[in-house]
């Protein structure tokens, strides 16, 4: 009779989750998706760009970089429709692209592992130039007001390429850590097909978080950078999380019981058991205590249990029937907080959803919300349900991966996008003359397959309007949780 109990409240929580009255589940090709999602990041890309790139509209952009610091900082990713690099949003990224592989790369189509794993390479390469020198790290490349100023083609790019540098003792714990998070997660992904290079990962990693750990404190507190990443990617909610989380990487990475003391004693100092319901760019509370109940739960390390306590309370959040459910869904069933870029919140719920369904499952365990039980089985099914409304199941019936389907955003708040390619239209666009392209009512003339749009809000509604930056830009960090969401589902569409 209990489990006759447990499983019709299962079935409820999935039919509330999923409002299947409204929208029937439809049939969708996430190998499509998943191989989408991954070419997104070949749009994205700074630098010279290789024989194989494989969105052919794009052309070689910021070649001068790091010039003026004569230091070489080519390479990278430009964050969103912009054509600044931000290092603190680039480096997440690619913790979470490294991640991807990590937890679900058995699951990708061998040529879309390799996709991903040349993905996080684009990342790493880069991010090991900015931290190249002892006790220094290049934070940003571009003037994001300059830039923000014109409507232009990266390859045409003629505003300041203007680094921001940040040397100790002056602080950068977020970056810094960050970017050993990145470093360390990616030494994982490549240990067995590069083991060279993810030993210099790690390595590099080590000492990055050094820096991070030994000057505490937030890059935007330094005034020579404050203006140049505040209001864009400002360090809103502190430095403490990036170094629990970098030490977090390290130990896993590493196994070192340095990290592990050090994720142990400052679970207090550093606000571990914050218990922030939150997961993105600027905080890592949520996805800093699934990443750590992997040694609860399948290593029994029970001196870490306040994090499994906190994952566990996050996960509460989500589920209808728990005492502790706050999280929002719009109508038609879309995870929502409040802010610009909505799909980044359902993105990495998802991806922390079916991570940590995979440590119970593996450990035989559930998730105790109170007087309700919930089963791996239940987390999968509000993950699936985010993917299946990104992919079409909503109530406009437009898929909001780019290039998915046929019906998806045409006008994308992008510039490399709206404006002609360098290849059909070499002449150079100056800053201002790309306005009319930008006001133009037409779809863009490039499609920038596999972007994933800020998305709709709290009421479903979606109007495909380039000025609307909020719901039309893609993110390098929309999509980079997305690639292992949609491995997972390649593999277990029905679970």
């Amino acid at each position: 009779m209990k489990m006759m109990k447990f499983l019709c409240f299962q079935l409820l929580c999935i039919i509330l989750l999923s409002n299947i009255g409204l929208f029937q589940s439809s049939y969708h090709d996430y190998a499509d998706a998943l191989s989408k999602s991954i070419l997104f990041f070949e749009g994205q890309r700074s630098g010279y760009l290789p024989d194989n790139q494989r969105i052919n509209w794009r052309g070689h952009s910021g070649l001068s970089d790091g010039w003026m610091v004569k230091t070489d900082l080519t390479g990278g990713y430009y964050d969103a429709g912009d054509n600044v690099k931000f290092n603190f949003p680039m480096a997440f990224t690619t913790t979470i692209l490294a991640w991807s592989v990590i937890e679900f790369g058995e699951y990708m189509p061998p040529a879309e592992l390799r996709n991903t794993l040349v993905a996080v390479k684009w990342g790493t390469d880069y991010l090991l130039k900015t931290v190249s020198q002892p006790n220094r790290i290049f934070v940003q490349v571009g003037d994001p007001i300059l830039d923000h100023n014109c409507w232009e083609r990266p390859e045409d790019m003629d505003t300041a390429r203007t680094v921001y540098t940040v040397d100790a003792p002056n602080t950068a714990s977020d970056v810094a850590g960050e970017t050993a998070a990145a470093l360390a997660a990616a030494s994982i992904a490549f240990r067995s097909s590069d083991p060279g290079y993810s030993d210099t990962l790690l390595r590099t990693s080590t000492r990055v978080f050094d820096f991070a750990d030994s000057y505490r404190g937030a890059y935007s507190d330094n005034l020579n950078i404050r203006n140049a990443v505040c209001p864009f990617y400002c360090d809103f909610d502190g430095y403490q999380d990036e170094l629990l989380w970098g030490a977090a990487w390290l130990r896993r990475a590493s196994q070192g019981e340095s990290y592990l003391n050090y994720i142990q004693t400052n679970i207090k100092t550093l606000g571990a058991d914050d218990n922030i319901n939150e997961f993105g760019w600027d905080n890592k509370h949520a996805g800093l205590n699934v990443l750590v109940s992997k040694e609860v739960l399948e290593g029994n390390m029970y001196s870490l249990e306040t994090y499994k306590a906190s994952a566990d309370s996050f996960m509460c959040t989500l589920i209808p029937e728990s005492s502790s459910y706050h999280i929002e869904f719009s109508p038609g069933g879309l995870i929502y907080r409040p802010g610009g870029s909505n799909l980044q919140h359902a993105t990495t719920i998802s991806f922390l959803l079916l991570v940590y369904a995979n440590y119970l499952e593996r450990s035989y365990q559930t998730v105790n919300c109170g007087s309700v039980s919930i089963s791996p089985t239940m987390l999968r099914h509000i993950a699936k349900r985010q993917v299946d409304y990104i992919l079409g199941d909503n109530p406009k019936g437009m898929s909001y991966l780019v290039g998915y389907s046929n019906y998806y955003p045409g006008r994308i708040h992008h510039r490399g996008s709206s404006l002609p390619s360098i290849k059909d239209h070499p002449q150079f666009i100056a800053c201002k003359e790309g306005s009319i392209y930008f006001n133009s009512s037409n779809p863009n003339p490039n499609v920038l397959v596999g972007a994933l749009v800020g998305g709709p809000g709290e009421d479903d509604a979606y109007e495909d309007d380039r000025a609307d930056f909020r719901k039309s830009e893609p993110t390098t960090y929309i999509n980079a949780p997305f690639v292992g969401v949609l491995a997972y589902f390649v593999a277990n569409p029905n679970f």
